[in-house]
Parts: C-alpha cells; sequence; structure tokens
C-alpha cells in the first residue's frame, strides 16, 4: 500500500465522515409525544349539556356550556354556561356566566364573571335580572347565593347590595348588607 492509497482512504473516511455528521445535524427533530394531564381518568367536552332530574327521572333542570374539561380533584370545569330550568319544575329564571366549576359532588356551581340572572316572571310579576361577577347555585335546590356585588332590576327599579340568597323556586331575595335603591314611582 503506498502513500497515495492511504492518503486516498484517509480522505474518503473524512468525507464519509463529514457527510454522516452534516447529515446528523441537519435532521429534523420529531417532537416528543405529550401526554395528557388528565392520566385518561377525565374527560373533555365541547358543547356540554348537563340533565338534572328529580327521583322519578322528570327533567328539573339543564345546564348547557360551550366546553366542558374535568380537573384532577374530579371538579368540572365550564365556558359560557347557561342554566334553565324545565318548565314542570315552574322556576322561570335563566342564568348565564362565562365560566362555572362544579364541585366534585356535582350539587353545587360556581359560577364567574358577568353573571346575569333572568326572569319574564319575576319579583312582582315583572321582568327581573340579577347580576354580579361570582354566584354559587344549587340548581336541584333552587337556591343562589353571593357574598359579592349584586345590582337587581325589577321592572324600572333597580338595586344595589353586597351579599345576597335567592330562593329561586319560591321568588324570594333577601339582600345582606349596603342595600341602595333607586325607587321610580
Amino acid at each position: 500500500m503506498n502513500a497515495r492509497n492511504v492518503s486516498t482512504i484517509i480522505l474518503l473516511l473524512l468525507v464519509a465522515s463529514g457527510s454522516w455528521y452534516l447529515a446528523r445535524s441537519l435532521q429534523i427533530e420529531e417532537p416528543a409525544e405529550t401526554t395528557s394531564e388528565l392520566g385518561g381518568d377525565g374527560f373533555y367536552l365541547k358543547s356540554a349539556r348537563i340533565l338534572g332530574t328529580d327521583e322519578q327521572g322528570q327533567l328539573l333542570f339543564e345546564i348547557e356550556a360551550e366546553f366542558a374539561e374535568q380537573q384532577e380533584n374530579s371538579e368540572i370545569e365550564m365556558q359560557n354556561v347557561r342554566i334553565s330550568y324545565a318548565i314542570g319544575a315552574k322556576v322561570p329564571w335563566t342564568i348565564k356566566a362565562d365560566a362555572a366549576t362544579i364541585n366534585g359532588n356535582q350539587d353545587r356551581l360556581r359560577l364567574r364573571g358577568h353573571v346575569s340572572a333572568v326572569s319574564n316572571a319575576g319579583f312582582a310579576g315583572q321582568v327581573t335580572e340579577i347580576r354580579t361577577e361570582q354566584l354559587d347555585i344549587e340548581p336541584a335546590a333552587y337556591l343562589a347565593e353571593t357574598a359579592s356585588r349584586v345590582q337587581i332590576r325589577i321592572g324600572s327599579r333597580s338595586l344595589t347590595a353586597t351579599g345576597m340568597l335567592a330562593l329561586l323556586q319560591d321568588n324570594r331575595l333577601q339582600l345582606k348588607s349596603n342595600v341602595n335603591g333607586k325607587f321610580v314611582p
């Protein structure tokens, strides 16, 4: 083997290792496969609809949400929520909110963000609207409560208060503190 053959072999080895290194460095890395944080035990739904029934299976209320996702602590987070009562429940209220959380027992919801409750046959038979930023509601018990500031309109009358308890089926409302009102004759 002469010097020329040795230098050719060395040159070929350098070219081969250089091309291997170049090909490896230009290779696109595939993203690692992501796993769900829920570990397969949770769920998410688009256009979710939850029905609440009594012991005989009769519809009491309906909860609709654009998106719902089960959290690790068994709570359910929902976006753009609407709660309406069945005609047979005789509760003429429709409640809307930007977001809601259903507790693990699924008997209580915490509504957040631009919460409004409207009834066409509300207090004194007039259109009634309640607005607040947070509202805890037990749909099956027809109970709504907040410690936040509330704004209430009954026809042309308006009230503001801090804290409220509403018994929706009985059309009763209890304001807790800092009550201010405007009544037009």
